[in-house]
């Protein structure tokens, strides 16, 4: 004759282990306040040390005039290469126009169009800034300010004024090096 408690397999296995004494419940941390995001401390100290160190440039050096060439070459570059991007013989994959833009915002649009213009992985890209014959103080402020810009960008190989049918003196055509 078979135990009804024989049947149950829980209660076969209660049976089998015996008396239990229970753990106690661990007590939960009361939950913390979120956590601020990290910040990227050296970056922005390294930006802001950029961006001083830019003002001073454009504060030291003689500011172009507004028919004059924006032009400059890295040392890397061959003088071949330099002479097709001044008479205008790479195709140009991308075009940024700064027209109406304020300093500020121009530098942050330079900024990120050089990124995407990496990101897509464009050789010869044209930035418009104008001509600047409107600009108060008769010195072109957004030339100048591209002028700096890409001088100290290491991405930039050389730029040069674009030729007459491509803008002329209010446009610059930018090498870009590979990443």
């Amino acid at each position: 004759m078979s135990h009804p408690e024989d049947e149950d397999p829980a209660a076969l296995f209660r049976a089998a282990i015996g008396e239990v004494t229970p753990l106690r419940k661990a007590v939960a941390p009361p939950p913390a306040a979120p956590r601020p995001k990290p910040r990227a401390r050296m970056a922005e100290q390294d930006e802001q040390e950029a961006r001083g160190e830019f003002a001073r440039l454009l504060r030291d050096s003689s500011p172009l005039e507004a028919g004059d060439t924006a032009s400059y070459r890295r040392d890397n570059l061959p003088p071949r290469m330099f002479q097709r991007l001044k008479r205008g013989q790479y195709s140009v994959q991308d075009e940024l126009d700064l027209h109406g833009a304020t300093v500020a915002q121009a530098e942050a649009l330079v900024r990120q169009f050089l990124v995407e213009a990496h990101a897509h992985e464009y050789g010869c890209v044209r930035i418009i800034h104008g001509k600047g014959l409107q600009s108060d103080g008769g010195a072109p402020v957004l030339k100048n300010l591209v002028d700096r810009l890409l001088r100290l960008r290491n991405d930039v190989l050389a730029f040069h004024s674009a030729p007459a049918g491509q803008g002329g003196t209010g446009a610059v055509l930018v090498l870009l090096a590979n990443r």
